[in-house]
């Protein structure tokens, strides 16, 4: 985040602590939405982002937008107690309109396994549930270390994960590199990221080719799951059927796992399901 912005976030935090408890929130993508319900939260919160839909009952709550392209505006007329956004540094940025039509807001990062961390501290803080967060990352922190011990004593496995392409295609794939959370989970789970090179960027676009010559010993693939239970159930089998076509042991062995669960691409309190679900993947185990 460039200097301005946090300034103007850590403002905004002063002015949030220095009244009431907010009574009405906006959040603006999954992981804050499910960060605040994880909170003990839910019941404050009036509108979340087109794309989030966990827990069930933010299907029937007001839209705001995306966390890319959030409607400012409209989050203004709900007169939210609290914004909750991600970083946008532009001229014209998020925090920047917020802060002009006087909606007081916090700004979360996304990234590695510390950010969301770090997110559910400063949400806790904001909504005026420090405790609540404390205790939401001691409850986390003590899962994932059940994950690790579990698989403390394995050989890890090579892993390769996607998160983007094509639909329907193996072309224009977008894998996990480095910082991100999901690499930082596969660690956890006793597997190693065959994109984590400090070369690479948090989210590199390789070919075919590249996911062949990295000969990765496991494949989970996120990148076309689809918008329903029944879409995520039928791509799920064309996607494993897709790789299986491919010149990979991993293919041949049959240790290519198509997402179907959104906890895998929403960096919130659900990551603990992804560790223990890539440790089945990856050793056979999770506990």
């Amino acid at each position: 985040m460039k200097p301005a912005a946090l300034l103007l976030a850590c403002l905004w935090a002063c002015v949030l602590q220095a009244v009431q408890v907010p009574a009405r929130i906006v959040s603006t993508s999954p992981s804050i939405t499910e960060t605040l319900f994880a909170l003990g939260l839910g019941e404050r919160v009036v509108a979340v982002s087109r794309y989030c839909r966990y827990p069930p009952e933010v299907v029937a709550l007001p839209k705001v937008g995306t966390f890319l392209q959030p409607d400012v505006e409209l989050i203004a007329r709900l007169e939210p107690g609290l914004a909750i956004v991600h970083p946008d540094p532009g001229p014209s940025g998020v925090g920047r309109r917020l802060a002009t039509l006087r909606v007081p807001f916090v700004t979360v990062e996304q990234g590695g396994l510390a950010s969301v961390y770090s997110s559910i501290r400063i949400i806790g803080a904001a909504a005026g549930v420090s405790d609540r967060a404390r205790a939401l990352i001691a409850t986390l922190q003590m899962r994932l270390d059940s994950v690790r011990a579990a698989v403390a004593s394995r050989t890890p496995r090579k892993v390769l994960i996607i998160v983007g392409r094509r639909p329907g295609t193996l072309t224009d794939l977008v894998a996990v590199g480095r910082n991100s959370y999901l690499s930082d989970l596969a660690t956890i789970a006793g597997g190693v990221n065959v994109l984590a090179a400090d070369s690479l960027p948090q989210y590199p676009r390789i070919s075919m080719e590249t996911a062949i010559r990295l000969a990765p010993d496991v494949i989970i693939d996120a990148g076309d799951m689809g918008d329903t239970p029944e879409d995520r159930r039928t791509r799920q089998a064309v996607t494993e059927n897709l790789w299986k076509q491919q010149p990979l042991a991993a293919a041949r062995a049959g240790r290519v796992h198509a997402v179907i669960s959104d906890a895998f691409v929403v960096p919130g309190p659900r990551v603990v399901e992804a560790a223990e679900t890539m440790a089945v993947w990856l050793h056979g185990t999770a506990r």
